[in-house]
């Protein structure tokens, strides 16, 4: 009985049809089984170095942003505390450069004497 090429094409080659007889191509695919886990475990190495450097990374911004974050409060608290010494000194300030200026108009010698000749 022939079998016709198209039928050849057709017929699907199963895993249990294929079956491994000689001792070097059990050798050969001792070695490509090998050499899928060795890949296996290469790439498995590669992402656990990769999200040991992301996780590095994501530690140094998250703590670069705690510092700003600490840095923002201390400075609003900061001004919280010194508006109202601020305001105090502006006051005292003001009424300092009031009397300056009360005490320049006035003069300073007295007004009946006579001037040196």
């Amino acid at each position: 009985m022939k079998v016709s090429l198209q039928e050849r094409v057709c017929k699907a080659v199963t895993l249990q049809e294929v079956k491994v007889t000689t001792k070097k191509a059990r050798k050969w695919l001792w070695i490509g089984l090998a050499a899928f886990a060795a890949l296996q475990v290469y790439l498995v190495q590669e992402l656990i170095a990769a999200m040991v450097l992301f996780s590095i990374m994501f530690v140094v911004v998250a703590v670069a942003a705690l510092i700003i974050y600490l840095f923002d409060r201390a400075g609003q608290r900061t001004i919280d505390w010194a508006e109202p010494q601020t305001i105090k000194a502006a006051h005292a300030a003001r009424k300092a450069l009031d009397r300056a200026e009360e005490f320049s108009k006035k003069q300073l010698h007295r007004q009946r004497s006579q001037t040196a000749r």
